[in-house]
């Protein structure tokens, strides 16, 4: 990190993108197949690289567009494809080219109205997409909609992210992505051979408007008690971070008469706006106390504040009793809550957090009489859940996390960052005491967890190694001065492959996986005792791992 770079303080010009230069780097660079990391590849998150870098360029997104194409015809997809994006500056070129493709394809693109008189398309919240999708497949059975949402989600400014949903409205499976970037590299390597492309003046004559706001807005209510918030009067403080949600949050105000206030309503590429994160990069994290700094000097002038990611599908809580709450620590307070109030929702239906969730979650959920779901990284695992009401609410460790209507339907499949938001205002306003009070509360019943996530070094094949083990391959018998109850490789719901390990005792736990992008491998760790316990875990844990790996530990970073 530059020493200049202070996290928690504003950017210098210095630290800002050129937005020209890195618009004419997407359409000027070309990728070279030949480069592994110049090639698409799909994460648990879409393909997500900059311009500048030659991992997110004009190619990519005739590409993949293309073979999302292909993949539509080959599973009978041919109702219209909903496209959002949100305010990163690669998303509206990538949507221009995405849209010349899909209208050469034949394909009925469905876009929000242009923001302003400066753009061509209007910003659109990742959930707004997924709950799209859903309302207009409610009752078909053929002519099925689909969805792309253009986003690399809180990543720094120069980043551009492109991510597919199916017809169920949530990220794709994994055999799908597959199929989507294998396809889309057969593409780069024939030098773009195959692929169809209209003009842009021809395609957007053949896509239509849709009113993702209006709908998504007009429909809250099923999802959310907002007459309940808008009773009590809870001041509700809300910063979009300048992101897709930037005009949702004044209509939601104005429809259901919340006492809400805008912090900032500001849409600027280069997010000069935003407080440095822990590394003095620009990230719209908000999870990061580095990040929300001006979200959490807000906390005083309102009951509750609140603020997402850039596309909207990740929110952050700031609570006057407790500050900004960490994504495990409100799960726990989601699940709690919703499971004593949501009266129609199903008694069989599970709750379902990754496993690297926190702890706390399962107690809450045994209290709750409800089975729990715990599954690998990423969203994609509770998709079919949430789809078919066998799941109430999926959470991730990274902020993420969905709910079903309160009359036990499918509301967003993806992550919902405002719902969840606006839950937190819910609860403060049925019960006179904001989501901090609340998780006080759980710590006093079920124990407080105390809960890091640490990177350490490790190459290439040592991060191919870890993804591999096996639960022979750990041989302790204790962890931190308790024995070993459970070693994890494969999730407790469906047996899935968790790309690492997972060790559990009595009052903790950790979690190594191995990075997709650096040479590192990440320690998650959890202790129901103390933080001197959590640090015995880490250590320890590091010790098994590079045990296991044949290396020495060592800590690169915290997060």
């Amino acid at each position: 990190m530059n020493k200049n770079r202070i996290p928690g303080e504003l950017p210098s010009p210095s630290d800002l993108i050129n937005p020209a230069q890195l618009v004419t780097a997407y359409y000027a660079e070309r990728p070279d197949s030949g480069v592994p990391a110049q090639r698409v590849s799909f994460g648990t998150s879409g393909h997500r690289g900059s311009a500048l870098q030659r991992t997110f360029n004009e190619d990519h997104i005739l590409a993949i567009t293309q073979a999302i194409c292909a993949y539509r015809k080959k599973a009978g997809v041919d109702g219209p494809l909903f496209l959002g994006i949100d305010t990163h500056a690669l998303s509206e070129p990538a949507a221009v080219t995405a849209l010349e493709v899909l209208a050469a394809n034949d394909v009925v693109v469905m876009t929000a109205a242009a923001a302003n008189e400066h753009s061509y398309f209007g910003y659109t919240p990742t959930p707004a997409v997924s709950h799209a999708i859903l309302r207009y497949n409610r009752g078909r059975t053929s002519g099925l909609s689909d969805g792309v949402v253009i986003t690399p989600s809180h990543n720094p400014p120069e980043d551009g992210g492109f991510k597919y949903n199916p017809p169920h409205g949530g990220p794709a499976e994994g055999s799908i992505t597959k199929a989507i970037q294998d396809q889309a590299n057969e593409f780069l390597e024939r030098g773009l051979e195959g692929v169809k492309r209209v003009p842009f003046a021809r395609a957007r004559e053949a896509s239509r408007t849709h009113d993702f706001l209006e709908e998504y807005v007009r429909d809250l209510g099923d999802v959310l008690d907002l007459e309940v918030i808008r009773g009590a009067g809870v001041k509700v403080g809300v910063d979009p971070l300048g992101g897709a949600g930037v005009r949702y949050w004044g209509a939601i105000a104005d429809r259901y008469r919340l006492n809400l206030t805008v912090l900032d309503d500001v849409v600027d590429p280069t997010f000069r706006f935003m407080t440095l994160d822990w590394d003095g990069r620009i990230r719209m994290d908000p999870s990061s106390a580095y990040a929300m700094r001006r979200v959490i000097e807000a906390r005083d002038k309102f009951d509750v504040t609140v603020a997402c990611d850039t596309d909207h599908d990740r929110h952050g809580i700031v609570t006057r009793s407790a500050g900004l709450l960490s994504p495990n620590q409100y799960l726990a307070v989601c699940v709690d809550y919703l499971c004593r109030v949501r009266e129609g929702w199903k008694p069989s239906a599970g709750i379902g957090k990754t496993v690297v969730s926190s702890s706390l979650i399962d107690r809450v959920t045994a209290k709750a009489g409800r089975k729990l779901y715990e599954v690998p990284v990423g969203f994609k695992w509770f998709v079919e859940g949430l789809f078919t009401g066998s799941l109430v609410f999926g959470g991730e460790e990274s902020a993420g996390a969905s709910f079903l209507t309160r009359d036990h339907q499918a509301w967003s499949t993806d992550k919902d960052g405002i719902a969840a938001a606006l839950l937190a205002a819910e609860m403060t306003a049925r019960g006179g005491r904001d989501p901090g009070e609340l998780f006080e509360d759980l710590c006093r019943e079920h124990g407080r967890p105390v809960s890091e996530r640490i990177d350490a070094p490790a190459n290439a094949e040592q991060r191919a190694r870890l993804a591999q083990l096996s639960a022979k391959d750990i041989t302790a018998s204790q962890l931190a001065g308790e024995p070993i109850e459970q070693i994890l490789t494969t999730s407790p719901a469906g047996g899935h492959a968790i790309g690492g390990v997972k060790v559990i005792t009595r009052s903790g736990w950790f979690a190594a996986r191995p990075s997709g992008t650096e040479d590192v491998y990440k320690i998650y760790a959890e202790s129901f005792r103390d933080h001197d316990h959590l640090v015995q875990i880490q250590e320890q844990a590091q010790a098994i791992i590079a045990g296991v790996l044949g290396q020495t530990s060592g800590v690169v970073s915290t997060a």
